[in-house]
């Protein structure tokens, strides 16, 4: 067995394979003959590999109950006269009208078909068929369930497919997250079921190139499962699986082509940036040519927008990371911390969450915070490394730092840089009004401008520097707690109290 891919010691049970579920049928009649008849001639009647479970309603009213609760049924066998004499007729116009039931196959049985004319009925009732019962022999029943059965299949698989479908594009329209490729695979996994009407269980899986910067190299990643498998739908190594799904994954990872069983495929698919892909599913039905053609297309489709999609995140995380060591390049030329600037960061992107924030916010405010002092470049050294107090035309000077970074921010019009430049420009302000440079009050002072205030405060107190020695953590909340109101949003100060525990962890790493 290959040494890159690794198994759990323990034994799963052998296979995820299960039998197809019976098609169910709603037998609406008040005769208890005509439900006894019809399960005893339609009893070992199959289609597609599914049997019949029938469920016996004795009255329009009973059936009602039963289809308010159940969507699963596939065929109804509806007799006219019951509790009244057009009791089926309404029954059938609720189904349709008030239940928005659509796909459900309405067969109407009557034994008295002057009470309801075949020509009148159908055209003004959405049923199926039209059949009275002395002429509903066993092979006229047979073929009423067939037609019946088959029209019901098609139409769920058209829903299905639709599913399907509507799911591929909200996962798509967040494909910027490689997280949520899981997501988007799976919803085409499903599809490729539906759309087939295979009904397989298994996964997809890719192990990323040892070329590409990403620190899931070299590691076997489950990108989509299906429900048996759905368990593995987690960050770690495939383990736990059967004996025979772990023989056919090794086998294509040793001989990097895809191959196939009876009743099972693996497919095989290795981009051109190295990485791999493989997708492995299981059948209750022999698998066919053009089934194995579209599950081969799928895992080549995965594996390449898999590889386009850890570039992007590299490439990102390469840019975060520059911006990061410029940002504390400038830091390091009035302070010994290196890591005021991620502290800054994390502390913001916590309290936007706090505030509501949305994962892609918190992680542009936890990036755009890092550079509020940018425009500190600009700063001559002799007033930035001063170690004691500035002169009234030192101080003006070193506040224009706010100015120069919104100034050489506002360049890119990157979201990163677009928030960064708003940051430099207001995280002097304060929520009374007294700061710089703007002299903005309360939340004339953007939301993202308050939080970088209150988080650059915080650390720049806790952390030392050439002009004061370090705070302890419970002194600098004291303080923004006394500010409250003055320098800072009281809310936001609120929140602070909240999250100390959160804040704490920061500065225990």
């Amino acid at each position: 067995m290959s040494d890159d891919l690794v198994f759990s010691d323990e034994q799963a049970e052998t296979s995820s394979r299960k039998s197809l579920p019976p098609w169910q049928i709603l037998v609406v009649d008040d005769e208890p003959a005509v439900h006894e008849v019809t399960k005893l001639v339609m009893s070992d009647f199959e289609m597609d590999g599914r049997g019949l479970h029938f469920t016996h309603c004795y009255s329009a009213a009973e059936a009602r109950t039963v289809l308010a609760e159940r969507t699963d049924i596939a065929l109804i066998l509806l007799d006219v006269v019951m509790e009244s004499e057009h009791a089926g007729l309404d029954l059938a116009r609720h189904i349709r009208e008030d239940l928005g039931n659509l796909n459900v196959r309405i067969i109407l049985r009557t034994g008295q078909p002057g009470q309801a004319p075949e020509e009148q009925v159908i055209r003004d009732y959405d049923i199926n068929d039209y059949k009275e019962k002395t002429d509903l022999t066993r092979r006229k029943l047979i073929t009423v369930f067939y037609a019946g059965l088959r029209a019901y299949r098609d139409l769920m698989r058209i829903e299905q497919a639709s599913l399907g479908l509507r799911r591929s594009i909200e996962a798509i329209s967040q494909v910027c997250d490689s997280r949520n490729l899981r997501g988007f695979a799976s919803a085409v996994l499903e599809q490729v079921n539906f759309l087939l009407d295979l009904h397989g269980e298994g996964l997809c899986a890719s192990r990323v190139s040892a070329y590409t910067a990403n620190a899931t190299q070299g590691q076997l990643k489950v990108l989509a499962a299906t429900e048996a498998y759905s368990q593995l739908m987690v960050d770690e190594e495939v383990r736990n699986l059967p004996e025979g799904v772990q023989a056919a994954i090794t086998r294509a990872l040793q001989e990097k082509v895809s191959h196939h069983g009876e009743r099972y495929y693996a497919g095989y698919f290795k981009t051109k940036a190295g990485s791999e892909s493989l997708i492995y599913m299981e059948f209750v039905e022999p698998v066919g040519a053009q089934a194995r053609e579209l599950l081969e297309l799928f895992s080549r489709n995965v594996a390449i927008t898999y590889d386009g999609l850890l570039l992007r995140e590299d490439t990102e995380t390469a840019q975060r990371t520059t911006i990061c060591i410029l940002g504390g390049a400038i830091e390091k030329r009035c302070s010994e911390s290196s890591l005021h600037l991620q502290r800054v960061g994390d502390i913001a992107a916590l309290l936007t969450a706090a505030t509501g924030g949305t994962e892609q916010e918190v992680e542009l405010m936890r990036v755009a915070a890092t550079l509020h002092d940018v425009g500190k470049a600009c700063i001559p050294d002799h007033i930035l490394t001063k170690p004691g107090p500035l002169t009234p035309e030192e101080w003006a000077t070193m506040q224009t730092h706010a100015q120069e970074g919104h100034a050489l921010l506002s360049h890119s019009r990157s979201r990163v840089h677009t928030l960064g430049a708003q940051l430099a420009l207001e995280h002097h302000e304060r929520w009374d009004g007294t700061g710089y440079p703007r002299g903005l009050a309360g939340e004339a002072i953007s939301l993202p401008g308050r939080i970088a205030a209150v988080a650059d405060v915080l650390d720049s107190l806790v952390s030392a520097s050439c002009y004061k020695p370090a705070w302890t953590l419970q002194a600098a909340l004291d303080y923004l707690q006394s500010e409250s109101g003055l320098q800072f949003d009281p809310q936001l100060i609120a929140l602070v109290n909240t999250q100390r525990q959160a804040i704490g962890t920061i500065y225990a790493d």
